[in-house]
């Protein structure tokens, strides 16, 4: 039976891989990767880096395919990702199908951990739900942004008791969640402020825990025009951006 590692490699900085992510690693026959094209190409680049840097035990191919495209801005964003990652599944086992022997291991490496904001997880359910391949699956965690965040601005997410929420930009576009003492943000790809109380405290972080990291923090009403212009800045000079940032309301007093 095959074997697919699914191994969290943290927010872009090579040493976010864990022993434990290393010595799975060692393990693989093939990497596969998908490639988004030629603006995001770090993204490759950062595995390519990782593998080499990391597997070194036994001798290994790193294949790629391209990503399938999907609509950025649909009207029905369930059904578009769901499209997408049909698509996904589609493309991962023909890969696997193809290049990973009968009794071979092979490798997908995640950004941040497979279990937050991350597809691969779904889309190898989807081809384990076909039941064309036989596969043995392992999910090896690693660090995330929301991690690389606190340790970034050095605070912890919580105040004391309090809860943390984590969820996406779309989730906030009507205000934060009712009572939310910690709101951490996602995958927010036009984030936009101005409906949100000035008084919030924003702890905003971009290509966290690596050498182009930008860090920004205070008053949102303050910050928010900065992180902006920030934001828009790393994404011309990079070609793209990941960046997750934390809002909590004023001390109670």
């Amino acid at each position: 039976m095959r074997t697919l590692l699914v191994i969290g490699i943290g927010t872009g900085n090579p040493e976010h891989m864990t022993i434990q992510a290393i010595r799975a690693l060692n393990t693989a026959d093939v990497v596969f990767a998908l490639d988004k094209g030629r603006a995001k190409a770090d993204l490759v680049d950062l595995r390519r880096e990782i593998c080499t840097r990391y597997l070194t035990e036994k001798p290994y191919r790193f294949v790629e395919a391209q990503d399938p495209e999907r609509d950025r801005n649909p009207a029905d964003y369930g059904a578009t990702v769901e499209a997408w990652h049909a698509a996904r599944a589609a493309v991962y086992e023909a890969m696997i199908a193809r290049e990973l022997d009968p009794e071979g291991c092979g490798a997908i490496l995640v950004w941040g951990d497979p279990s937050l904001y991350d597809s691969t997880l779904r889309i190898v359910d989807r081809i384990l739900a076909r039941g064309t391949l036989d596969l043995a699956v392992r999910v090896i965690p690693g660090i995330t942004s929301v991690q690389a965040l606190a340790a970034g601005h050095r605070i912890p997410l919580n105040r004391i008791g309090g809860p943390i929420t984590i969820t996406t930009g779309r989730q906030i576009a009507g205000g934060l969640p009712e009572g939310a003492d910690a709101t951490v943000v996602m995958l927010d790809g036009r984030p936009r402020f101005d409906h949100l109380d000035p008084d919030l405290t924003i702890y905003w972080g971009a290509f966290l825990g690596t050498p182009d990291e930008i860090l920004v923090s205070g008053r949102l009403g303050d910050v928010a025009a900065e992180i902006g212009d920030l934001r828009e800045a790393a994404r011309t000079r990079h070609g793209w951006i990941m960046d997750t940032y934390l809002l909590r309301p004023p001390e109670p007093t």
